[in-house]
């Protein structure tokens, strides 16, 4: 099951518990999770991984679903994530300038 929605700390964190006790995996869009605040944010997403559930980035489970560049629509689905922006709040202040300035960042 693939979560994101708003109010992590409360709606989000509530469905992937009922979820994990039903026994199935969950998944996390970690930078498709809001919350009012960064900081309901961010123990929402830690209680959420202590409860068991997969921490992933939007970029991520798109490719995870398309399985791998042999998707007959790969190269949209890539030109489609592409542009995201790497200041989710999710890293510590200056990692998201650190990681786009980073060789690694321009593939």
């Amino acid at each position: 099951m693939v979560l994101c929605g708003l109010e992590t700390h409360v709606c989000v964190v509530a469905t992937c518990q009922d979820l994990r006790r039903r026994g199935l995996n969950v998944h996390v869009v970690c930078d498709a999770c809001t919350s009012r605040t960064q900081t309901d944010r961010h123990f929402a997403l830690e209680r959420m991984r202590h409860a068991g559930a997969f921490l992933n980035t939007t970029e991520s489970v798109v490719l995870a679903l398309a399985g791998d560049s042999n998707h007959p629509r790969f190269k949209e689905v890539q030109a489609i994530i592409r542009p995201i922006n790497l200041d989710t709040g999710l890293l510590p202040a200056g990692a998201a300038a650190a990681a786009a300035a980073s060789p690694k960042a321009a593939l």
